[in-house]
């Protein structure tokens, strides 16, 4: 077989039988090219485009081999990658290119005429080009009959209704009408199919039918909806016009009837009365005689400014800036101590130093009746209460509150505003907080000061002047440009941690700690406060809801053992949650939350010790830590492997002062057991592990701890079982004091530990607490190493608080 005309298959079978004549002039064989957006109708001229290497190829080869001739189809569904593989329609158009040309590296358009209705037969090839064998569409010419004309003559009539309406193909639908051709009715039929819109999916069911009528009756019915989609569009533009109009109207009459009563003195032009609104927003208000001439000064330049200037805008936006800050506003303080206290121990349970500390803050600010000097950093775990404290002390000074976090602050101008050149300047946080408060002398709390970025400048140098008593009262915002007293403002920080603090920054500041809560404390804080809350957030009558003492003891020791209690109050929420979602579905009214039901509506525990050890073994010995998220327990392992080379590793992600502390408890334990005529350490290769390595570890009170887990692995001497220490550690075996006592003995004994070493300098720390968190605990207060073997490695405590001398 060649490609072309196959003399020897001119005829075909019908499926009855019968045979077919095919049409001599056209192939047998068709290449096959995809239609995306619609079928494309016999009888016209138009050019299309096609795009891809594979389809330029079959392109070519229909130029080249077979007299240009290809085979149009809609695809039905399309394969972006091969249109080989796409799925077609059965009937398609067979379309003779006249001319090709070039689009770029990848795409042609060619020029062509559409010829006759094809159906496919069966595909033949598929390599280089996709290839059907087809039959044509070649019903014989008859004589239309009455019917097909009364069609024809109403398809005329609607198609000059739609040219009136849509005039997007007038010439070409005016060409059709004026050659309508009724003994020609097919070709008439297929041309006027080729201009009008529908569904590709509806065009491609009117070119399946090779029955004239059938056509004639199916594009009378897409005509009839184009022309009443047609009729709608009309209408909504011509009801858009209108509209437009109206508007237009009223506007010039708007500005005719403005121009009269400016004319007639008795309306303003405009910059002069946003210079009198501007003006209003002063009443009241006393600014400093410096702030009042430049305020004058640009709102003289504002008056001469055409209010069509961007200048114009600029200026009334600094001035509207200027007059709403409350220059000389303020908050009464209120000089209740007594009411103070009760706000203070109404909002927050225990924290009893805490409370003293800030009422011994508010009472000199109430005696001086000023807060100059008074900058209050509250220190402490996530979840502890720093923020709603800021908003007690507020209260109890009956000031107004306003509060931004400066965590990831990368630049200055944030806190000292942007200068009015840059587009879109504004003032600093501080002018905005004080310009929200409306007062001068709000209660200002700057949270998560310890998590200052560094980008744009340094925002951290930029609030020790807002901070900084000795210059506060004539802070100057970029934006404004102008002082404004920041003096009378209560400043409130909030830190998780004081190291990430700069000095010069924390020196201005003076320091409140909140450690973390123990167990006791947590259950009473989730019983007044935390389910009380939840239960009116949820919909719940405080007797609906009972919580036993055994649940909150078994949710606070499985499930929230942070050192604040804002996980607590997340366990609670969700528990409430799910009973929300049970009484909707039993219509259970009252609930007993026991420890089973925490562990069925919460899953598996989140913690089941600290202890990774069920008893002391050597080499293994547990620390005490203060971490940002308040006490912890460390432990510290210690492992020997013997070889030639003595060495010494260290693992667990650990800090410059902890590798340094490692270093000197290895110099010390080794220079005390070699006077002992100990060689361990000349035999063994030594190995210092820290566990929890995804956590960064510094600082140096893991000395002692580091020490006598080397010195049990070097004597094979386990400690006594329930301790834990602390201290720092020096060459000459002296320990000295460290930080965090109260956060240290919290997490003690949030975990079981009742025997404790502390330096002896910490010792009047640890009797400054609480009767309740000493209670069940023995503490021993050391100077010496040789004090902590004492005490680690004997198998009784001596006394409750005692000193090994």
């Amino acid at each position: 077989m060649q490609d072309g005309i196959d003399h020897n298959d001119l005829n075909d079978l019908m499926p009855d039988g019968s045979m077919q004549l095919i049409d001599p002039s056209l192939p047998q064989l068709l290449t096959i090219l995809p239609l995306s957006q619609r079928p494309i109708f016999p009888g016209t001229a138009l050019p299309m485009t096609f795009s891809g290497q594979d389809k330029l190829m079959a392109i070519k080869i229909a130029v080249e081999q077979h007299d240009g001739f290809i085979g149009a189809v809609l695809e039905r569904e399309s394969d972006d990658d091969d249109y080989r593989e796409s799925t077609y329609y059965e009937v398609g158009t067979v379309y003779q290119i006249i001319k090709a040309m070039p689009m770029g590296p990848n795409g042609m358009q060619v020029l062509g005429r559409t010829i006759k209705r094809f159906r496919k037969q069966r595909v033949v090839q598929t390599e280089p080009s996709l290839r059907w064998r087809v039959e044509y569409d070649n019903q014989p010419q008859v004589k239309p009959d009455a019917e097909l004309k009364a069609y024809m003559l109403a398809i005329s009539s609607d198609i000059k209704s739609l040219l009136a309406l849509n005039p997007l193909f007038q010439e070409q639908v005016n060409m059709v009408v004026t050659q309508l051709n009724y003994d020609k009715p097919g070709q008439t039929i297929d041309v006027i199919s080729n201009l009008v819109s529908s569904e590709k999916e509806k065009l491609q069911e009117l070119l399946d039918l090779w029955d004239i009528s059938e056509r004639a009756k199916m594009l009378l019915n897409i005509i009839k909806d184009e022309l009443q989609v047609a009729k709608i569009q009309s209408r909504i533009n011509k009801q858009i016009e209108e509209g437009v109009n109206a508007k237009q109207k009223e506007y010039f009459l708007r500005e005719q009837l403005s121009a009269i009563r400016r004319e007639l003195g008795e309306e303003q032009d405009d910059g002069d009365s946003i210079s009198e609104r501007i003006m209003t927003m002063l009443e009241g208000k006393e600014m400093p005689e410096t702030v009042r001439e430049v305020f004058d000064r640009e709102m003289n330049k504002l008056r001469t400014l055409n209010t069509q200037s961007p200048e114009f805008n600029v200026t009334r936006t600094y001035l509207e800036t200027l007059a709403s800050l409350p220059w000389g506003i303020f908050s009464p303080d209120t000089n209740d101590i007594a009411e103070a206290r009760r706000i203070l121990d109404a909002d927050h349970y225990g924290l009893e130093d805490v409370k003293d500390n800030i009422l011994e803050f508010l009472a000199t600010i109430i005696k001086r009746d000023s807060v100059a000097g008074s900058i209050i950093c509250l220190v402490g775990p996530p979840g502890v209460g720093k923020t709603s404290i800021g908003q007690s002390i507020a209260k109890a000074l009956g000031r107004e509150f306003y509060r931004f976090s400066v965590g990831g602050m990368r630049d200055e101008a944030e806190i000292k505003g942007h200068r009015r050149t840059y587009i879109g300047a504004m003032p600093g946080k501080l002018i905005q907080a004080i310009d929200r408060a409306k007062s001068s002398n709000p209660v200002i709390l700057i949270d998560e000061i310890d998590k200052l970025g560094s980008g744009q400048g340094d925002p951290a140098s930029a609030l020790l002047e807002v901070l900084d008593p000795e210059q506060n009262d004539s802070f100057v915002d970029h934006y404004l440009d102008v002082p404004y007293d920041l003096s009378n403002v209560l400043f409130l920080t909030t830190a998780n941690q004081l190291d990430s603090i700069p000095g010069p920054l924390l020196d201005r500041m003076e320091i409140i700690r909140l450690s973390g809560y123990i167990k006791e404390e947590k259950i009473k804080i989730a019983q007044q406060y935390l389910i009380p809350r939840q239960l009116k957030d949820h919909g719940f009558a405080t007797d609906e809801v009972t919580f036993t003492q055994e649940a909150l003891n078994f949710l606070v020791d499985r499930y929230a053992r942070e050192a604040g209690v804002r996980n607590l109050e997340k366990q609670l929420r969700k528990i409430i949650r799910k009973l929300v979602l049970k009484q909707a579905e039993t219509d259970q009214h009252t609930f007993q939350v026991t420890p089973d039901t925490i562990n069925e509506m919460l899953g598996r525990p989140r913690f089941n010790t600290e202890k990774l050890y069920e008893r002391t073994i050597p080499g293994v010995v547990l620390g005490l830590a203060y971490t940002a998220l308040g006490g912890a327990t460390l432990y510290i392992e210690a492992t020997g492997i013997p070889a030639e080379n003595a060495g010494f590793r260290l693992t667990g992600q650990l800090g410059d002062v902890m590798k340094e502390s490692a270093q000197i408890a290895l110099s010390y334990v080794r220079s005390i057991l070699s006077k002992e005529g100990s060689d361990f350490f000349d035999k063994h290769h030594i190995h210092l592990h820290v566990p929890a390595g995804a956590t960064p570890k510094d600082g140096p009170s893991a000395g002692i701890t580091m020490a006598l887990a080397l010195y049990t692995l070097a004597t094979d001497q386990p400690t006594r079982d329930s301790l834990a220490m602390t201290g720092e550690l020096t060459l000459t075996g002296r320990v000295l004091p460290i930080g965090g006592v109260k956060e240290k003995t919290i997490g003690a004994r949030r975990v079981g530990i009742d025997t404790l070493i502390f330096p002896e300098e910490n010792r009047r720390d640890y009797e400054d607490l609480d009767e309740y968190l000493r209670e069940g605990l023995t503490a021993h207060f050391v100077k010496t190493f040789d004090q902590v073997l004492e005490v680690a490695l004997e198998t009784t405590p001596s006394s409750s608080v005692s000193v090994v001398s």
